[in-house]
């Protein structure tokens, strides 16, 4: 158990405390900044508080120099992520989202790791008609960013079923319960009347909100497709037969870290117990207060709930929640993972309807010269009558496709030669990438634009080595934020500096094992010779149905990291 002396850290309060004190529940001077016509960007304050509503300020970095010397400023422009739990999407959605990218955006759309749409280039001037577009299609951007619980994951399973359903429908509850309760959105963007004398409540996050960022995502064995280790907060349904019982509870997960500090790491999270499925948005909220009332308020950098579990230990974790619903968690439930990745082109679910499954090569949708992506999903969009459902590794699912109506949507797919991987490599299909250059502020080296060029190359190797259709886990994010979630990643890059990656190898193909620093700040062709030997070594001696980060531990390339141990660079 924890030392009493170590449960709060001491030091004084970091800066955004203050912002946040101060912001009158998320207001600060954003109607103001929107407002003010001399600049297209808005105060560094208000950036911050922005987050909260769902949404980035950046500015083109491909642009910076030539219009430093130009003497103009940045070319500002922000990022607006929807909240959409469980990736359920409608047609009509959809088209909202697609006629926005057009009018507003940069002409594309980037489907998230966390199941979203993100909306990149909307000019200062546009927000607010954006936002109000979203609203109008009962979309919004509430709380997809800012020390907040963000958008809950849930799985997404082409042969959608009746537990998969309710699954996601408990996703849901558990997003609106921990949505924070101020009306600031609604009355900086959707023109709602103020509060009378501000007076307002938050009773789940208190005036000071979390101490940072705050992530669950919801799992059903066997698919562990939305990475439920990587989370603060992850939620494994068990079932009996068809009847889910309830959930087992993981705490402390993160991606996260920082180059060359020690004190930062990714992690995965551990299972505590079991909650009965009726209680589930309780334990959610419980835990939130937990790293509400004991995270870390002086330091971000160790403010995530993974640093609070560790600083407490989970015995202690689990004892004040216990303390704080009133009842115990029951032990956990059995379960086991077998997979990660999505499942491609046509299926049938239980109750008759198909569900088509696209490969979408990083999340982002857009034109082609020689590849209508963005056309041919509107074409389905104006037809469909069923869903869309994103899932955790970027790709979508035209979902609840009736039999009669199965035809029509399969012929806009091969009028636009719509991509469900099956022409790629299975590493490409098990690929994954952040935004990094040129919006992400953090980027340190491109990934979104550099990873597909990446694997052109390995698949070159893996072509000779005979490993085309093996199933191998790559990622790549442009900082060690980790938003692509690398540190799952068999094999995982973080980028270190322009054209320079720390490489990772091992993670366990379920996503329960850390990958391991492999070798530090290298180029392309150091990659490629690292990998060519290693790969065809896997070729030649790998064991029956073994994984490939199983087998670069087995064969010494790199130790395991222990399962739900800290893991340290």
């Amino acid at each position: 158990m924890a030392d009493h002396k170590t449960l709060k850290p001491e030091g004084p309060p970091d800066e955004m405390e203050r912002i946040k004190e101060e912001s009158r529940y998320l207001r600060g001077s954003l109607v103001e900044s929107f407002q003010d016509p001399i600049t297209a960007s808005i105060p560094d304050e208000d950036t911050k508080l922005l987050k909260f509503h769902g949404s980035y300020m950046q500015d083109d970095r491909d642009l910076r120099n030539e219009r430093k010397k130009q003497k103009l400023e940045p070319a500002y422009q922000f990022m607006v992520r929807v909240r959409l739990p469980g990736g359920v999407a409608t047609p009509e959605q959809w088209l909202t989202m697609d006629s926005l990218a057009d009018q507003y955006g940069n002409g594309t759309l980037k489907l998230t790791t966390r199941q979203t749409f993100q909306m990149h280039g909307i000019l200062k001037w546009n927000m607010k008609k954006s936002i109000q577009k979203m609203d109008e299609a009962l979309m919004d951007s509430i709380a997809a960013c800012g020390d907040v619980n963000r958008n809950v994951m849930s799985n997404v399973n082409p042969d959608q079923s009746a537990l998969h359903a309710e699954v996601y429908e408990w996703s849901k509850k558990i997003s609106e319960h921990l949505l924070p309760k101020t009306r600031a959105y609604h009355e900086i963007w959707l023109d709602e009347e103020k509060v009378v004398d501000g007076k307002e409540d938050e009773p789940i996050y208190g005036p000071l909100y979390l101490p940072r960022k705050f992530k669950i995502g919801v799992a059903i064995p066997p698919s562990n497709d939305v990475d439920v280790f990587s989370q603060d907060l992850g939620f494994i349904a068990i079932f009996e037969g068809k009847e889910l019982l309830g959930f087992n509870v993981a705490v402390g997960g993160g991606m996260g870290m920082t180059h060359g500090d020690t004190n930062t790491y990714p992690q995965l999270s551990r299972v505590i117990g079991f909650t009965p499925v009726d209680r589930v948005t309780e334990v959610a909220e419980k835990i939130v207060t937990i790293q509400r009332d004991y995270g870390n308020r002086s330091n971000r950098k160790n403010a995530r709930f993974k640093y609070t579990v560790d600083r407490l230990g989970v015995d202690y974790v689990l004892q004040e929640l216990n303390t704080r619903l009133g009842w115990d968690l029951e032990s956990s439930r059995a379960y086991q993972f077998e997979h990660n990745g999505d499942r491609y082109g046509w299926t049938q679910g239980e109750d008759g309807n198909w569900h088509h499954t696209f490969f979408i090569q990083n999340g982002r949708i857009k034109d082609q010269e020689n590849y209508l992506l963005k056309e041919g999903l509107k074409k389905i969009a104006e037809v469909h009558k069923g869903e869309f459902r994103l899932t955790p590794n970027q790709n979508v699912i035209v979902s609840k496709v009736k039999e009669e109506d199965k035809a029509e949507i399969q012929a806009i797919i091969s009028k636009y030669s719509l991509s469900d991987g099956q022409q790629n490599s299975a590493l490409r299909r098990n690929s994954m990438a952040c935004v990094a250059f040129p919006t992400c502020g953090l980027a340190m080296a491109e990934s979104e634009r550099y990873l597909p060029t990446l694997i052109d190359k390995l698949e070159e190797i893996l072509d000779e080595a005979g490993l085309s259709d093996d199933e191998i886990i790559i990622r790549m994010s442009g900082c060690p934020n980790g938003c692509s979630r690398p540190a799952l990643g068999e094999i995982g890059f973080i980028g270190k500096a322009p054209g320079k990656y720390n490489m990772y190898l091992g993670a366990g193909f379920t996503g329960d094992r850390l990958n391991k620093l492999y070798r530090e700040n290298i180029g392309e062709n150091e990659i490629l010779n690292e990998l060519k030997p290693m790969l065809f070594h896997y070729a030649k001696d790998r064991e029956e149905e073994e994984k490939f980060g199983d087998f670069v531990i087995r064969t010494g390339y790199v130790q395991a990291v222990p399962s739900g141990q800290e893991f340290h660079s």
